[in-house]
């Protein structure tokens, strides 16, 4: 029995991006300049972040209007390149 097809997405659409990293500012710094690269004209807005109890950790998720795979890919890419990001949703 085939497995079914995952559902596609359309583009383009609101797709909403998590990075978790070390709470540092340069963190902050490296998701911003990644987005205005791959995503100019993001709604700042809509970036929300929240540290961990103890305060080393750090998630900001925000949302983009996504034009395509080949985009999503580069993001997801670019983000990875910092050593303070630990993982990218």
């Amino acid at each position: 029995m085939a497995e079914p097809e995952a559902p596609k997405i359309e583009f383009p659409c609101d797709y909403p991006i998590k990075v978790m990293g070390e709470a540092h500012p340069e963190l902050h710094e490296h998701v911003l300049l990644v987005m205005s690269t791959h995503a100019p004209g993001f709604d700042h807005s809509k970036i929300t972040t929240r540290d961990s109890s103890k305060g080393r950790w750090q998630s900001i998720t925000l949302t983009i209007t996504a034009t395509g795979k080949p985009q999503l890919s580069a993001i997801f890419e670019h983000l990875k390149t910092s050593s303070r990001v630990k993982m990218v949703l």
